[in-house]
């Protein structure tokens, strides 16, 4: 048995989503994870703010483990030089030191986050490539 980690059980109404996650046009859900596993893992769903401008920009981050699994709507990424289109049902394993980009997302996008260890960083880096324009919420995918 494993005495590092706890048992936890989140309900929706046990935590809210809020800003001051890595990114400030994302609001994130903590679900407990992080203090259940001592850092080991955070699992956390993050949710469209405000419309896409900028994006997150090229990065890498510093996580062992990290799967994007989308709940509602879609995102598009770069993964190094592949647009890939992230539709809701649809799970993405970012392995360690991939180059990558979200640029464009729709409002009513939310997706399960799990990385370990919990407190992973993002690291800009130079990308391989040209990042297209978002399409902007008015558009579909």
């Amino acid at each position: 048995m494993d005495d590092q980690t706890l048992f936890s059980h989140v309900k929706p109404s046990d935590t809210d989503f809020t800003e001051g996650g890595l990114r400030d046009f994302f609001i994130y859900r903590d679900l407990g994870i992080s203090a259940a596993t001592k850092g080991k893992v955070i699992a956390q769903l993050v949710r469209a703010n405000a419309e896409p401008k900028a994006g997150t920009g090229w990065h890498v981050h510093a996580a062992q483990f990290h799967i994007v699994y989308m709940l509602k709507g879609w995102a598009r990424f770069m993964y190094e030089e592949n647009e890939t289109l992230v539709a809701a049902g649809d799970c993405v394993h970012q392995r360690p030191g991939i180059r990558h980009f979200l640029f464009d997302y729709s409002p009513d996008m939310e997706y399960l986050e799990i990385v370990g260890p919990a407190d992973f960083t993002s690291v800009g880096v130079e990308g391989p490539c040209a990042v297209p324009a978002p399409l902007g919420w008015a558009t579909n995918q």
